[in-house]
């Protein structure tokens, strides 16, 4: 086990994930003056149903874009791995910010390609059913579930099943079953609007032939 610094939050980190935050809290001030003096990484445990949960994602931090008069801060960070927090210390020893020892979480990355054909299908079905185009140019066909998790209409707590979850194969049939349910309810939204936008429009209807 090893120490790390931590930042709950009420959202979601994933691996892989590029996350831009606003540093405005003076603990958290001094976790990014740690970061960058002693090359410090920390994690973002989801606070959810007001709880700092016992799984987090490591971030690094990769720059301040922004320091402002305030001494707030702009930053951007990647995440890079799921941990489980052993033991929460709401203060580091001699810091203003929390803490945790973590142990990392073991991941199994191999993909089901049969899934991987379906849930890509899926995907370009939803983005093209919301006119979400740049997400669409946007998408690889090599994708992994936590590339487009925070894309697919999940809820906060699905986000959290997903981190999680330990194995690729087995996000990606959560992914499956939720997009399955979730695109009827879409297209039909979908259809329904283009019928209220036509709604008082004189019609050209050809009758039907009796």
């Amino acid at each position: 086990m090893r120490q790390l610094p931590l930042f709950p939050l009420g959202l979601v980190a994933f691996p892989g994930e590029k996350l831009n935050l606003h540093i405005f809290e003076p603990r958290y001030r001094q976790l990014v003056r740690d970061c960058l003096s002693e090359g410090l990484t920390f994690g973002i445990p989801p606070y959810l149903d007001n709880t700092v949960q016992p799984l987090a994602t490591e971030m690094r931090l990769l720059s301040v874009e922004r320091v402002h008069p305030g001494g707030e801060m702009d930053i951007r960070t990647e995440g890079v791995r799921v941990v489980r927090i052993e033991q929460f210390m709401r203060q580091a020893p001699g810091k203003l910010y929390a803490a945790g020892q973590v142990e990392e979480v073991g991941q199994d990355e191999e993909t089901d390609p049969v899934l991987s054909n379906v849930i890509a299908a899926q995907v370009r079905r939803l983005y093209e059913a919301l006119g979400l185009h740049k997400l669409l140019l946007e998408l690889k066909t090599d994708f992994r579930i936590f590339d487009v998790a925070h894309h697919i209409g999940l809820s906060t707590e699905q986000e959290f099943q997903l981190l999680g979850t330990t194995a690729e194969h087995e996000r990606q049939e959560l992914v499956r079953e939720h997009l399955e349910r979730l695109l009827p309810a879409v297209l039909e939204a979908e259809r329904l609007k283009e019928r209220v936008k036509q709604n008082g429009h004189f019609k050209n209807l050809k009758p039907p032939t009796f």
